[in-house]
């Protein structure tokens, strides 16, 4: 039987390693725009625009034309039923872009009238950064918590509760550090999607941990007179088949997204493959070792203060 688990150093180095350079990604793009991401209009605020054309459009079609000059950010959608009414969520341009952009649109698309132009506050203010960010601390208690009563019956269930949670924050800063290095490469700027991917995230990476500590609950009965490192190798050699098959699906239609979808959707992708990615290596590689870490560590002391107690 192959042990994954007597490698775990290295996953620890691994891991390490990625970990330091998304933080210092991170501290590089705070030192150079102000936050540790390049943030979006969902976030900054800026312009609502609202306005009729001459014909039926796409919006895709429309933001090309924002695009075209650097305003890749910007959001565009038809308004109601009509699909020549639409309105645009951008940065705040001055008066000249915004008459060379309603020159073109008017020339592209037979002519253009402006219904709305005004200025707009963000729609993810810092009251809603601040909730996520406290359901997130309650979640990961809540986690705990119920990985305590649903492991109670097997030693030191606390553990498997702080090494999901290890584990889960481990792909959050992964992904974190991805937007911020495509933030730094090509001008990615997160929007409230990007709360939406890290939370996904969140989810998908206690639930691939959960299946393996699940199994070594299982193990444990069945095998109990074999040690710990045992139990959970087995445990994870078990269920990795099981936890890559149904990853892989997941990969391969954002893959695809990737590659055919829409502009705007493709940074979400992006950071939401990243951190599944990061999810399935943790699960594996740092959350069962890190139970196995706690276990030989937790050994090596019981036997220290065994042998201080007979010496005395």
């Amino acid at each position: 039987m192959y042990n994954l688990v007597q490698h775990r150093k290295k996953y620890y180095i691994l891991s390490a390693i990625l970990l330091s350079i998304s933080v210092l990604l991170m501290v590089y793009s705070l030192a150079t725009v102000g936050s540790p991401f390049r943030l979006s209009i969902d976030f900054t605020g800026g312009v609502y625009w609202e306005f009729v054309l001459g014909q039926d459009v796409q919006p895709g079609q429309v933001r090309d034309v924002f695009v075209a000059r650097g305003l890749g950010d910007t959001a565009v959608t038809t308004v109601g039923d009509e699909g020549n009414r639409l309105q645009a969520r951008l940065k705040e341009v001055s008066p000249e872009v915004k008459a060379e952009i309603e020159q073109e649109l008017g020339a592209q698309f037979g002519g253009i009238e402006t219904l709305q132009y005004r200025n707009v506050g963000p729609v993810v203010g810092g009251e809603v950064t601040r909730s996520a960010l406290i359901a997130v601390l309650f979640a990961s208690v809540a986690i705990v918590l119920w990985i305590v009563f649903a492991f109670r019956n097997v030693p030191h269930p606390l553990r498997y509760g702080v090494s999901a949670i290890v584990a889960m924050v481990h792909d959050v800063v992964i992904a974190s550090g991805f937007a911020a290095l495509m933030g730094i490469l090509v001008g990615y700027e997160v929007d409230a999607l990007f709360l939406t991917a890290l939370l996904t995230v969140l989810g998908f990476s206690v639930q691939d941990t959960i299946v393996v500590f699940d199994r070594i609950r299982e193990n444990s009965r069945r095998h109990m007179g074999e040690d710990f490192e045992t139990i959970a190798n087995r445990s994870l050699l078990e269920t990795v088949g099981r936890s890559l098959t149904t990853q892989i699906n997941a990969f391969f239609i954002m893959v695809a997204i990737l590659l055919f979808g829409g502009d705007t959707i493709k940074p979400f992708i992006a950071v939401l493959l990243v951190g599944m990615l990061s999810g399935t290596y943790s699960s594996i590689f740092n959350a069962t070792p890190l139970l196995v870490t706690w276990e030989h560590w937790a050994n090596k002391r019981a036997r220290e203060q065994a042998r201080m107690a007979a010496a005395a």
